[in-house]
């Protein structure tokens, strides 16, 4: 065996540079990799490589990284005093920040006669050029973070090709700011597949909200079918849902109960597109049997099959229903609650979750009945006009790696009471605040400190902000076009009796309707021996709750 080389003394320059040439490759800068996409290129969930096969960084999300000129005007600018904006200023409108001619990446045409590899380097080039294209663009510098990882697109054209049904989850918070008008072109319109919508965390924001949502997005898209969810119903919280100042306080139980109000109406919404084609009697099955059963978050996931040991450069010629099985995809942006859906319509942990976007790496399909398989793609930012504020809100960018969040906190503080939600006083007893005089004010109340100095750790308290943002502890929530006019005419709405039936504000539920018969045009008649059946009627009654949540506006 040879002998070792002997080791050789540097001096501490010289160590110093060995350990910021460390630190300059954990933060994967791509300037000098192949095929980079430009200096300002940064990982923000990169994982340090410890041996083993296959690459950990191939699905890491990419974004630009702002200048340091930027950054000094953005913390010059926090310590502006706030200007409120009116209530009309929420109303946002998807089609300006989702403009026509801003598309996402789709796959480029391929045959069967097509290399491995020569489809990888098409694949490569069509990325590259659509990238270079809309940095050519008048209005880069007005675009939010996306992601920049040829990887993770293709796990959603992989995706796209498999499903029958495509299901698109959005944050009912900033349901306009999640739902890319280009998808939907390209799903219902050019590939002739169905998509449902589903407005999740519904518990978060008031029932007009929810309703005015459904309503603006059927209008404008139509085929679209959109359903209510939310994995945090009254029965797994515990206490009180809100304090004395309006802060959201969700407390979930220790062990949860499966979610079959949504599961039903995802049921109902699938088997009115597939109508006989697929048998779905083992789904619906599944949801009476699991309706009591418990499980807990912190059980092992089970997890689907998954693509990890090398490029998905493979090709699928997608056949509807194939073998009898209904094939739903799963698309969303990262901290919609995709894998909290999937473990909620499972009713146990099949999914891994994370509040860090980008946690789900790779699409895994899982068989939720024999007839009935989820295919969870990962969580991706289309490429946008949304303010960047919004972005990090929303929890599309990870709050850790801000590098800057006083914006963000002053587009909060414009559009909420923020002194009088967190209860804090001002740090200079003056009457404006500012972005920074918030943070001062939260740190000095939670007692957040430096080390050295002991003083106010304003960038601590700024994280902790935001974070209870993210949560929905401090609930911001956008409106569709016309909310405000519209707000009485809503309060009417009998739907609006079902949104607030699900949010647990109401203790008796409303008229129940008809589920499997109501495309018939048929009403279900309780007889009397159903009446004396306790069971028929639990499971009328869990199938019901939702039934009218399916009509359309």
């Amino acid at each position: 065996m040879p002998q070792a080389r002997r080791k050789t003394p540097f001096s501490g320059k010289a160590k110093k540079q060995q350990l910021q040439s460390k630190k300059q490759n954990r933060t994967l800068l791509l300037s000098s990799s192949p095929g980079s996409l430009g200096q300002d290129v940064v990982s923000v969930n990169y994982q340090p490589s410890r041996g083993g096969r296959g690459d950990k960084n191939r699905y890491a999300l990419k974004f630009y990284r702002e200048t340091d000129a930027e950054l000094m005007m953005k913390k010059e600018d926090a310590m502006k005093a706030l200007n409120p904006v009116p209530e009309t200023a929420l109303e946002v409108d998807p089609h300006e920040f989702f403009p026509e001619d801003l598309a996402f990446p789709k796959r480029p045409p391929w045959d069967f006669n097509m290399s491995p590899a020569q489809l990888d380097a098409q694949e490569h080039k069509y990325f590259t050029e659509f990238v270079s294209g809309l940095q050519a663009s008048p209005r880069w510098r007005h675009m939010s973070y996306w992601e920049l990882n040829l990887e993770t697109w293709r796990q959603l054209w992989r995706v796209l090709e498999m499903c029958d049904v495509l299901l698109l989850i959005v944050d009912v918070r900033f349901a306009g700011m999640m739902f890319p008008p280009s998808l939907y072109q390209y799903v219902v319109q050019e590939q002739k597949k169905d998509m449902i919508l589903v407005l999740n965390k519904v518990d978060l924001v008031p029932a007009e909200a929810v309703v005015a949502w459904k309503k603006y997005l059927t209008e404008t898209y139509p085929g679209l079918k959109v359903v209510y969810f939310t994995s945090c119903p009254g029965y797994n919280l515990n206490g009180a849902t809100s304090d004395k100042a309006g802060l959201q306080t969700r407390r979930r139980r220790g062990r949860q109960r499966m979610c079959a109000e949504g599961a039903s109406k995802l049921l109902e919404a699938c088997r009115d597109l597939v109508g006989a084609a697929v048998d779905l009697a083992s789904w619906e099955n599944k949801i009476r049997e699991e309706a009591s059963r418990e499980f807990d978050y912190d059980d092992v996931a089970e997890v689907g099959e998954t693509i990890v040991q090398q490029a998905d450069t493979t090709f699928y010629k997608h056949e509807r229903f194939k073998n009898g099985v209904l094939t739903v995809g799963c698309v969303g942006q990262p901290n919609v609650g995709k894998s909290s859906l999937m473990n909620a319509i499972m009713g146990r942990k099949v999914v891994s979750v994370s509040k860090t976007p980008g946690h789900t790496k790779h699409f895994q399909t899982i068989f939720l009945t024999p007839q009935v398989r989820l295919c969870d793609c990962p969580g991706l930012v289309f490429p946008s006009l949304a303010p960047r504020p919004v972005q990090i809100l929303m929890g599309s960018y990870p709050i850790a790696q801000l590098r800057e969040p006083y914006t963000t906190i002053r587009y909060l503080g414009e559009r909420l009471d923020l002194p009088s939600l967190l209860r804090i006083s001002h740090p200079d007893n003056e009457d404006t605040w500012s972005p920074r005089d918030i943070c001062d004010g939260w740190a000095k109340k939670r007692g957040y400190l430096t080390a050295k100095a002991a003083r106010l750790d304003t960038y601590r308290a700024a994280n902790s902000i935001l974070r209870m943002a993210l949560d929905g502890k401090i609930c911001l929530w956008l409106r569709p076009p016309g909310f405000a006019a519209e707000r009485d005419a809503i309060q009417s709405s009998e739907e609006l009796k079902y949104v607030r039936w699900v949010q647990a504000l109401t203790s008796e539920p409303p008229a129940a309707t008809s589920t499997s018969s109501e495309s018939d045009g048929q009403t279900d008649t309780p007889t009397d021996a159903e009446d004396s059946d306790t069971d028929s009627e639990a499971n009328i009654a869990m199938a019901n709750k939702f039934a009218a949540l399916g009509s359309d506006m």
